[in-house]
């Protein structure tokens, strides 16, 4: 899709959190995530399982800058991102980190071709120019003939491939997914999961969060959650970026 996420595999990791914690309170203290310490090379894929609770969620908030842990730090490409104003926190949001999320969160009155390129707008980038962007990398989600249609014409499939789009758009340094085939059939969820593979492939940055096993087994590694803390990390043998440790396993609590 382009040959900058490739590029970044040398440099410094896409991901890198050191004993990060967040408590909640909510009539008593609920305690999301505990110590948490994780490294996420460029062009690693990795999954995050565990039941409910168990703070996957909390994570991938704190990772994409929709939270801020109560301690610990989180560096994303190189940045510490945890002491930054809000302002600059949206700025990381929509330069550096591309979401796919399992509702989609396509705006219902623009077109294929204008949701994927709208991340663009708010970069000032020339029309023509974030149209072009918008076509190929629609094209290269197989949708070409669909960029004149809005998301109610589109299939779930269809509208979670231009979500996934949308999110390469500004060619972040990282992809979250959280459950990106929850509200697709299987069939479809395959199709979807092959995309993901493709982009791993090409050297993107992917952290997906999923229930489902058969789904984590698409990545190179799983983080099992449990309380907060990282119970275990699962190497699955599939294909390891250059410079992923051959034994991350910090635990968390």
């Amino acid at each position: 899709m382009d040959g900058t996420a490739g590029e970044r595999a040398a440099s410094t990791a896409a991901v890198q959190l050191s004993d990060v914690s967040r408590t909640y309170q909510r009539g008593q203290p609920v305690h999301a995530l505990v110590d948490v310490s994780l490294t996420l090379p460029h062009g690693s894929y990795t999954a995050v399982m565990g039941p409910s609770g168990s703070g996957k969620s909390t994570l991938l908030n704190c990772i994409g800058c929709l939270d801020t842990p109560d301690s610990g730090t989180v560096h994303v490409d190189g940045r510490e991102v945890t002491g930054l104003s809000d302002r600059d926190r949206a700025r990381v949001r929509g330069e550096e980190i591309g979401f796919v999320f399992q509702t989609f969160n396509l705006m219902p009155r623009l077109t294929a071709e204008e949701n994927v390129a709208l991340p663009l707008v708010f970069q000032g980038v020339d029309r023509d120019v974030r149209l072009d962007r918008a076509r190929d990398l629609l094209d290269s989600v197989g949708l070409a003939d669909r960029t004149d249609h809005r998301p109610s014409e589109l299939s779930g499939g269809q509208r979670q491939r231009v979500a996934i789009a949308r999110a390469l758009a500004t060619d972040p340094a990282l992809l979250l997914a959280d459950e990106p085939t929850g509200n697709i059939d299987t069939e479809t969820g395959a199709t979807i999961m092959d995309l993901f593979d493709d982009l791993r492939d090409e050297g993107h940055s992917i952290l997906l969060v999923t229930h489902e096993r058969t789904i984590a087994e698409h990545a190179d590694r799983i983080v099992h959650l449990l309380d907060g803390g990282v119970e275990r990390i699962e190497e699955l043998g599939n294909r390891q970026p250059e410079g992923t440790p051959t034994d991350d396993r910090t635990e968390g609590s």
